[in-house]
């Protein structure tokens, strides 16, 4: 479900905050960073809400006369954030809202550890479809505009959605 994640989210974000100058590469790798915690078999610190939070706190103290290092760092809280969201980790409270309810993870299973992997599956080739909808959507047929993305992150700004064209 990798590209569930890499793709939706980055998406999501340009459609909501309709902002060129978000680092679009730090929200997918922020989506996409509580998949690492697969390695230790179950989802933990992740994928809760108060290390999300956490982090965003963070930058926002660290960079207070940095807006536009701000503006690209909130990208990986953003993204860890969505990936609640898109992993549906919302509907295991003792998880998300961990430690409120006590320091341990949970008796069960994530929800998206115990998904069919045709599920999955399906969800990325969900993915994929939105991913091809964005390309167009962002004029990233047009190489000026692919380059901006991947050496900066951003999004050409008369691209957007709503900008004179």
């Amino acid at each position: 479900m990798f590209l569930w994640f890499a793709i939706l989210a980055p998406v999501i974000v340009a459609e909501v905050f309709q902002s060129p100058m978000a680092d679009y590469r730090l929200v997918a790798l922020g989506a996409v960073l509580p998949l690492g915690e697969s390695l230790l078999g179950r989802p933990r610190y992740l994928h809760t809400l108060i290390v999300a939070m956490g982090l965003m706190a963070v930058v926002m103290l660290a960079t207070p006369h940095r807006k536009l290092l701000r503006r690209r760092l909130l990208g990986i809280p953003i993204g860890l954030l969505l990936h609640l969201v898109l992993d549906f980790t919302w509907v295991e409270s003792s998880l998300l809202w961990w430690p409120a309810f006590g320091f341990d993870f949970g008796a069960g299973v994530n929800v998206a550890y115990t998904r069919p992997i045709e599920i999955g599956l399906l969800l990325d080739l969900v993915a994929v479809g939105v991913g091809f909808w964005a390309y167009r959507r962002y004029d990233l047929d047009v190489p000026a505009n692919r380059r901006l993305l991947l050496r900066s992150g951003r999004l050409n700004r008369s691209a957007m959605p709503g900008a004179a064209r």
